[in-house]
């Protein structure tokens, strides 16, 4: 087998440069709204041409944000009708058991960490996260986009709600990203400074068998201990 594996196919490397540009720009364009009364808010509002051009900015990326989400789902759907996708992101009580395994690793307990799938607990998290953040952006921006309409489709208390939730979820994200996302994917040790696979597709063999070695054995059709992993009985968990 050759020395890289390819982790991630073309849609999902476009996917994820889609909304990482996209997130940028929301970010850039929506914290100052919210911090307007700082000093950097009004040099990044000037830095895009004022503040119509800021929103303007901001809502176009707002569309964007919500035709890639659509998008998303909709090649989900696709692929589980015509039976060609894994619903591998869905938590499982083998997630469960891989946190209390980790926990346990960090603590002295375990003499190694549970080996992982195609994503862990962690990823699992985050993408959740970044799903259910996204419906509430969404929604939430739509509705202060058009006012007016959303106002007799909804109750009048919805509009205020609407600008508290999309503001805080914004912030949310954004300390998420930055602290969670950011650390995992260039800070951790283990991939330090900086991770190619999701740009490139492609992950090393290495790698994949230290993060990932439940997938690499299912993908050479080999038994888990047969990789080298060290984990002799793990061929059941997963």
């Amino acid at each position: 087998m050759s020395e890289y594996v390819v982790r991630f196919d073309v849609k999902q490397r476009i996917e994820h440069l889609v909304t990482m540009l996209v997130f940028t720009l929301l970010c850039l364009t929506g914290l100052p709204q919210k911090f307007y009364d700082t000093g950097w808010a009004h040099t990044l509002v000037d830095f895009f041409g004022g503040v119509d051009r800021s929103r303007a900015l901001h809502r176009f990326c707002g569309v964007l944000l919500a035709l890639s989400t659509a998008f998303h789902f909709a090649s989900i759907l696709i692929g589980m009708v015509e039976k060609r996708m894994r619903l591998s992101m869905i938590p499982t009580k083998q997630d469960f058991r891989d946190a209390i395994g980790t926990l346990g690793y960090y603590l002295g307990t375990a003499d190694h960490p549970p080996p992982f799938d195609r994503y862990d607990y962690r990823m699992k998290f985050e993408y959740w996260g970044l799903v259910v953040g996204n419906v509430v952006m969404v929604l939430t921006g739509f509705i202060l986009f058009f006012p007016t309409l959303a106002a007799r489709l909804v109750p009048g208390q919805a509009i205020p709600a609407a600008k508290v939730a999309h503001s805080n979820e914004g912030l949310m994200a954004f300390l998420v990203i930055v602290i969670w996302h950011i650390y995992n994917a260039h800070l951790n040790p283990d991939v330090f400074p900086f991770d190619t696979s999701i740009f490139t597709g492609r992950i090393s063999r290495e790698r994949m068998l230290h993060e990932h070695p439940l997938e690499l054995a299912r993908m050479e059709g080999k038994p888990l201990a047969e990789l080298g992993h060290g984990h002799a009985d793990a061929g059941d968990m997963g």
